[in-house]
């Protein structure tokens, strides 16, 4: 059964860095693409950032220069270092990864940058 856990949200002030995690379970994902969305309060859920898994990355246009995504083989987990946030950063954060053709999906964690 897969798994994916977030860590890391928080309350952070605009300018300020923040660091989330998600570890993932129940499958081999060194060979899967894997990825940050987020989904701010009543809008859609939007891509951040993927990794391959010959780690070539790919950032939304609005996070780009600020957000690096990275990835552990080894230990199954996914990072998003979150640099000058800003308050429009400010939504819950989902890890993803698919698997077969199927989407797996994180609870998420709540990242939230005041100004």
């Amino acid at each position: 059964q897969v798994q994916l856990v977030e860590s890391g949200g928080g309350l952070v002030q605009a300018g300020g860095s923040l660091r989330v995690s998600c570890a993932a379970s129940g499958s081999t994902f060194r060979n899967n693409l894997m990825g940050w969305y987020r989904q701010a309060p009543g809008k859609q859920r939007e891509l951040v950032a993927t990794i391959t898994s010959v780690y070539t990355t790919n950032y939304a246009d609005s996070v780009k220069g600020r957000f690096t995504i990275s990835r552990d083989n080894f230990k199954n987990t996914v990072t998003l270092q979150m640099n000058s946030l800003k308050p429009e950063d400010t939504a819950v954060y989902l890890c993803n990864t698919r698997i077969d053709g199927m989407n797996y999906w994180g609870k998420g964690t709540l990242v939230t940058v005041s100004s």
